[in-house]
């Protein structure tokens, strides 16, 4: 693609182009910490556009907290300068008028509007926001040849100038050149605008939750007949209690044991006083023979827990799966279309993650048919740098059957390419299948002349590829499916990012989750189970972002888990009745923090019936860790996903 500068805004043919055309406040917010719920706004300033682009007012002002200011040194805001400001109760009713009717914009939009959320929360007053976009998550789709995507990289690439950076009103001048640009480009790649709709958010939401202090003992198994508690023992209640359950949960807590709110084949022992209670708890240790005790006996024998294990400690046994293993936290359908490796970790007949068995025995147990390839030994070292015939290229298959284009993208990662997802300015090559010439998108590749290649294009002798203005020169590395790589050094205070995007004009609804697991691959506790109706765990270690109706980040805090998280998952589920067959491929992007170039990118969409999928798992090994792009599909839904990992799901 030969790239020349975006028209623009008042280039386009505006009134033909009703979906970028909206009345927009744009925002941007100084704060004292990261987390909404906790911290507080120290300045903010809106700005207001019509739908030509034009400004209609503006308001910008310092905000007494009456707190701590927190990073002086990165907002330069001090306590001194802050003293004689107004308070947010005292212009919430001023920003609220310029927010009502207007789509909310801001780089990186669900942060800014989480702590709008929150202060209006506070002030007894609803944010008047129907609907925001992300400017970030827009130029994540249009993909421009950056660096990364910071506020003030993006200033440079689109010839507008920044004056003070973590200035509200400066950032806020800045973000209306950016918007003004990226709509033009979004109009010229015909990128839809990833409008996110904002429902209104209840008070009790804002609610800060302290969070759960994880167990810091591993998990010693079962309780014997006659045998004592062990400290890092998992334990569930149910049923009614004579002591106050909180009370004999606290108790449980203070000794050292693991309180669950759910039951699996790794909990220690179940307690209730009526083991025919009927309850989910009781039907599942049943089912995984787990010991059940009654209060009287769990109370004496609280009395004498014995020391543990932390987890800090050398490990006695070995602890985390072969690095080869291929979580499957649930019976289901696997994917069949790639190889297996040579160990798996298969589904228990409750549907939770068992020890690694012969991936042959896996498949069986997990109820579908011997994935090809089954017991080949595979190597999970760090995959090099691809090269090939098509390495420096990103290719974008149009057409076909869904499960050949699959084998098509599969193709260009082999010849040491990157599979695209959805049309954007990095797009070298497009490859199209029968009927892909009838696809809406292949007028503006005419018009922005990338090559379109029969696909044959794809068996023959492949030009060498001359990268011009869209080389970078820190491409992300293209992971395939199973594949493993290294990620680099933590970043103190960054978190890793993972970014899953698929088709812009989707019809289905996807969400992303994350689960945090331990030594048994279950969650330690429900809140480690971090999706849509509950976006941030209490430590807020993981968070949910959503950038569009296309896409969802999940951010990692790498460093802060506790000690006993031993792999995080991501996932994504359709809502609904639909499977991945009918959203095709999605691509997941591995970063540190959401504005920096991607690390690792790979394209999975291998599945079919589906209605589940594992993108991919961060897990440390010998110190590293590591990034692997699982791809392993399930037919069940969310719910059978969140409770394979010991996620208590109401019936």
């Amino acid at each position: 693609m030969t790239f020349t500068s975006p028209p623009s805004l008042g280039a386009l043919h505006l009134p033909d182009l009703p979906d970028y055309l909206h009345e927009w406040a744009l925002v941007d917010v100084e704060t004292s910490g990261l987390t909404a719920r906790r911290d507080r706004v120290l300045s903010v300033a809106v700005i207001t556009l019509g739908p030509d682009g034009e400004q209609t007012d503006e308001f910008s002002t310092l905000l007494n907290p009456g707190c701590d200011p927190g990073r002086v040194d990165i907002h330069g805001l001090t306590p001194e300068r802050l003293s004689g400001a107004p308070t947010f109760n005292q212009v919430a009713e001023r920003i609220a008028a310029m927010l009502q009717g207007r789509v909310m914009v801001a780089h990186n939009a669900q942060f800014d509007y989480e702590f709008l959320a929150h202060e209006f929360a506070r002030a007894g007053l609803s944010l008047p926001v129907a609907r925001r976009l992300c400017t970030l998550s827009l130029n994540r789709q249009l993909d421009p040849p950056t660096t990364d995507l910071r506020l003030g990289t993006l200033s440079t690439h689109y010839g507008l100038p920044q004056l003070r950076a973590h200035d509200a009103l400066d950032d806020t001048r800045t973000l209306v050149g950016i918007l003004r640009a990226s709509l033009a480009e979004a109009a010229h790649l015909d990128v839809p605008l990833p409008l996110v709709p904002c429902p209104p958010r209840q008070d009790a939401q804002f609610t800060p939750k302290p969070p759960k202090a994880s167990c810091a003992y591993r998990n010693p198994g079962r309780v014997t007949q006659g045998g004592p508690l062990v400290q890092g023992m998992k334990v569930a209640v149910t049923g009614d209690t004579d002591t106050g359950r909180t009370e004999l949960l606290a108790r449980a807590v203070t000794a050292g044991l693991n309180v669950m709110g759910s039951v699996s084949k790794h909990t220690s022992a179940l307690v209730t006083n009526d083991s025919a209670t009927g309850s989910a708890k009781a039907r599942r240790a049943l089912a995984e023979g787990v010991p059940v005790i009654d209060e009287r006996s769990f109370l004496r024998m609280l009395g004498d827990v014995r020391p543990g294990t932390p987890h800090d400690a050398p490990a006695a046994v070995p602890g985390p799966a072969p690095e080869t293993a291929v979580l499957a936290p649930a019976s289901g359908t696997a994917l069949s279309s790639a190889p297996e490796p040579e160990w798996e970790i298969a589904p228990a007949q409750g549907g939770s993650a068992s020890a690694p068995v012969p991936a042959q025995a896996s498949a069986s147990a997990a109820g579908s048919s011997q994935p090809r390839g089954a017991g080949r030994p595979a190597k999970a070292a760090r995959l090099p740098r691809p090269t090939g015939p098509l390495s420096g290229r990103r290719v974008l298959v149009l057409g076909g059957s869904h499960p050949e284009a699959a084998s098509y993208r599969i193709r260009v990662v082999e010849l040491g390419g990157s599979a695209a997802v959805n049309l954007s300015a990095s797009v070298t090559d497009v490859v199209v299948l029968p009927g892909g010439h009838q696809d809406r998108r292949m007028g503006r590749i005419a018009q922005l002349a990338v090559p379109a290649h029969e696909p044959d294009w794809l068996d023959g002798t492949v030009a060498p590829y001359e990268p011009g203005a869209f080389h970078r020169p820190h491409a992300p590395q293209t992971v395939p499916r199973g594949g493993v790589t290294d990620l680099p050094a933590l970043r103190a205070g960054t978190p890793l990012s993972v970014t899953a995007t698929w088709g812009s004009r989707t019809a289905c609804a996807i969400d992303v989750v994350a689960f945090v697991l331990d030594d048994d691959e279950q969650v330690s506790f429900d809140e480690d189970f971090v999706f849509y109706g509950a976006p941030e765990n209490p430590a807020g270690t993981v968070r949910l972002f959503t950038g569009g109706p296309a896409e969802q980040t999940v951010t990692i805090d790498l460093a802060a888990l506790p000690p006993a998280a031993r792999r995080v998952v991501v996932a994504a589920a359709v809502d609904g009745e639909d499977t991945f067959g009918d959203v095709g491929p999605l691509q997941v992007a591995a970063s540190w923090g959401n504005v920096e170039a991607p690390l690792a990118r790979a394209t999975l969409d291998a599945a079919t019936t589906e209605r589940t999928l594992l993108l991919a798992e961060f897990y440390l090994r010998a110190g590293q860790w590591r990034f692997r792009a699982v791809g392993q599909g399930y037919d069940h839904g969310l719910e059978g996903l969140a409770r394979g990992y010991g996620v208590d799901v109401a019936d």
